[in-house]
């Protein structure tokens, strides 16, 4: 099978993010994977030891990505590629998905799958972009994925509930927590990643111009949310809360 995963470099979220003059700062907080990029990756090597194959991971970015793409290859991905949006004042989802779509319209894939959101936007829109872009099937936010004799058997996620979705191959998916338990890379993986080659695909090379994929939404304003104060504690029976309860609500009606 040819099988090949979406992932995106994202703040650590247990990172401060940081905001200056309207916009946020990307070169001072720790990059990490999309946590969602995870259990894409672990199912794509989980599909590959059923059915073999290779996995590839892809990514839209810059420099800094490799970071994320060598530890994919830690646990346990065939090849990593990089596109690089260096060129790209802005990247939104529009931007992603016509760069992955010209990147994987000749690859003949069997299985693309993705995180079914990502931490720092959560447009959720990649992946069925992509899939629109291509003419693929597909199905978001999957907890199950059976594979057997070419026709794909999913479960998704709607919202507390589930949905079994049956579809031929090739399709596209996205992955939510539930569908599998990541594992770490091991020492060896580590040592193996380092010596792979992670390949470089330009705007260029995809015959791509700049006003093709640039972002078609515009970011006006980013900031950081001020701290909540320090909560009030009402003390006493349940009527004395209640009394003060309505005290106070109302001298914040009177402030207003």
């Amino acid at each position: 099978m040819r099988i090949f995963v979406l992932l995106k470099s994202t703040f650590d979220t247990e990172e401060r993010v940081q905001a200056v003059d309207g916009k946020v700062v990307y070169d001072e907080g720790k990059m990490i994977m999309n946590p969602y990029d995870e259990y894409a990756i672990e199912e794509a090597l989980i599909q590959k030891g059923k059915h073999g194959g290779e996995v590839t991971v892809v990514t839209v970015g810059q420099e800094g990505c490799k970071t994320q793409l060598r530890t994919a290859l830690a646990m346990g991905a065939d090849h990593a590629v990089l596109i690089r949006a260096e060129e790209i004042v802005e990247v939104d989802a529009h931007s992603t998905a016509t760069l992955l779509a010209a990147y994987l319209a000749d690859k003949k894939a069997d299985l693309i799958i993705g995180g079914n959101m990502t931490v720092d936007q959560g447009t959720g829109q990649v992946g069925p972009r992509l899939a629109e872009q291509l003419g693929l099937h597909q199905a978001t936010a999957i907890i199950a994925l059976t594979i057997d004799k070419g026709m794909v058997t999913v479960v998704r996620d709607v919202e507390g509930d589930e949905v079994t979705l049956v579809s031929e191959l090739p399709i596209l998916v996205t992955a939510q927590q539930g569908l599998n338990e990541p594992k770490y890379p091991t020492l060896p993986g580590i040592m193996k990643a380092k010596k792979k080659v992670i390949e470089e695909v330009t705007l260029d090379d995809l015959s791509l111009d700049v006003e093709v994929v640039e972002a078609r939404t515009k970011t006006h304003l980013q900031y950081t949310l001020t701290p909540r104060g320090k909560g009030k504690v009402l003390e006493g029976k349940t009527e004395d809360q209640v009394r003060q309860l309505v005290k106070w609500i109302g001298n914040m009606v009177k402030q207003v």
